[in-house]
């Protein structure tokens, strides 16, 4: 009996070469679950994301949230006993997932979009103008108006962004990771 079909086999394939790591090696040991600091709002931990993907669970995999709320900081691939990256394969499972046009509605994915349109505009983050525009395009309007009020209040949320001077080389970074 096969686990997995042809289109779930291309699908791993696919994976495997966009991100260039040896999917086939992860045997479950968990260590790069064990340093997530993304687990406490993940859907998926990072070993059951590199599951799916061997699985060809193409659908469950491209429609998580974990993908989008995984900032990156490499420590599961630090941890991997066997040099996965999976912060690369995520990457891939995001072009994918963009790609298939599964983003739609997906409030993780437009909170992550605004989060990267503030840095290429201003260089850093400017969590209020960021906000504004996730809250605008998610139409959830009033949630936790109260927490963004109360941080402004103690001056958490500074009023006017601050920019780094050489704003060219932040867009210069953004055009190369296009390519």
């Amino acid at each position: 009996m096969n686990l997995i079909d042809q289109e779930g086999l291309d699908f791993y394939r696919e994976i495997r070469e966009k991100s260039g790591q040896p999917i086939e090696l992860c045997y479950q040991c968990r260590k790069c679950a064990a340093g997530c600091i993304a687990n406490e709002h993940a859907d998926f931990y990072p070993n059951e994301i590199i599951r799916l993907v061997q699985l060809g669970q193409k659908e469950k995999v491209l429609n998580c949230k974990s993908i989008w709320i995984c900032s990156s900081c490499e420590t599961c691939g630090a941890r991997c006993p066997n040099g996965i990256n999976t912060r690369a394969i995520i990457d891939a499972l995001k072009e994918k997932a963009i790609a298939e046009k599964l983003v739609k509605g997906n409030k993780v994915y437009l909170f992550h979009t605004q989060f990267l349109n503030s840095v290429l505009t201003n260089g850093r983050v400017h969590e209020p103008m960021m906000m504004a525009f996730y809250k605008l395009k998610s139409k959830d309007l009033w949630s936790d108006l109260d927490f963004g009020f109360n941080m402004f209040r103690k001056g958490k949320m500074p009023l006017l962004p601050s920019r780094v001077k050489d704003r060219r080389a932040i867009k210069q970074i953004f055009k190369q990771s296009q390519n």
